[in-house]
């Protein structure tokens, strides 16, 4: 168990996820949580996060930060993907080690289960068969930070856990054109579509792909859980275990955000992975379920976006 006054690094602060978990520590009475803004710290860097740790020394750590993005960033900037969450990863996890922390919890992605895994997806189904090819390089940048933690595990005897959360959403999230997740840009889309009284919104694919969403506050909290009761070498999904079709998906979003006209398919612009769920009986025998159910969810992310213009900015 983190003692309340433990010195605690939140990696990626900023972020969906890294801000969830600081106001899920600070909502559970810890007070001695660590950030660094991108500017005060690339991690990057391997000599910068080398001497932060050095001097700072915390005592557990939550690996939140990312490069992240959607199914068009992730194709046009695969190198990126790759090179930037490998190196960030390695560097805090490999610093984290050698300055004695006590715990480390390392945040991934659902999409590194393979493209057709079986469904629900158990966390056995790791590096089974292929990957998605249209997020494979985020996907294997993960990986390696997953195993990376194992290894260390295995070779020196530290208690580093990892997260897989299934598809994210909530306050803070991005709402950028291109580079946004489903969810947040079809919010973006109904709501611009709405104030320009627009009589129809064209969305990707034809709706048949199946997604489970989890509320980001609620990840924060089976975060800070598992920080509290996992210790184990393979990894620990967390997700509702429901799914919901996109065609739904954008049903919900539009009702939400109050859009009362068509909405239209473009076949000719790729599904992705046709159905991603996974499977949560592994969090739940830990005594971990989620509280948020979706259409919640999203009224209270869409007050999110209404609140913070420059979260939807251009």
């Amino acid at each position: 168990m983190m003692d309340k006054q433990a010195k605690i690094y939140v990696a990626g602060h900023r972020g969906m996820v890294g801000s969830a978990i600081v106001r899920e520590l600070e909502r559970q009475g810890y007070t001695n949580i660590i950030t660094r803004t991108r500017k005060e710290l690339d991690l990057t860097r391997q000599d910068a996060v080398e001497a932060f740790f050095a001097q700072e020394k915390p005592e557990y750590v939550f690996l939140a930060a990312a490069k992240v993005g959607g199914i068009i960033a992730n194709q046009s900037a695969l190198a990126d993907f790759m090179y930037e969450n490998m190196i960030l990863e390695m560097n805090v996890i490999h610093s984290a080690w050698k300055n004695g922390c006590k715990k480390l919890q390392f945040l991934g992605s659902s999409c590194i289960y393979p493209r057709l895994a079986p469904q629900p997806m158990p966390e056995s189904c790791l590096l089974t068969s292929a990957l998605e090819p249209t997020n494979e390089a985020y996907a294997l940048a993960k990986i390696s930070g997953l195993k990376y933690c194992e290894y260390l595990n295995r070779q020196y005897g530290t208690d580093y856990i990892s997260v897989m959360p299934t598809n994210l959403y909530g306050p803070n999230d991005n709402y950028h054109p291109t580079h946004s997740h489903v969810l947040p840009a079809l919010i973006r889309r109904f709501h611009e579509a709405k104030e320009a009284g627009l009589e129809s919104v064209t969305c990707w694919g034809d709706g048949s792909p199946l997604r489970e969403f989890l509320y980001v506050d609620d990840l924060a909290n089976c975060c800070v859980y598992l920080m509290n009761h996992y210790s184990g070498n393979e990894t620990v999904n967390a997700g509702t275990g429901k799914e919901v079709s996109i065609r739904e998906l954008t049903e919900i979003v539009a009702s939400v955000v109050g859009f009362e006209g068509q909405i239209l398919w473009d076949t000719t612009k790729p599904n992705g992975t046709p159905r991603k769920l996974l499977d949560v009986s592994k969090a739940t025998s830990i005594g971990w379920t989620y509280k948020t159910e979706l259409e919640q969810g999203v009224r209270l992310t869409y007050e999110d976006f209404l609140k913070n213009p420059m979260r939807a900015e251009r």
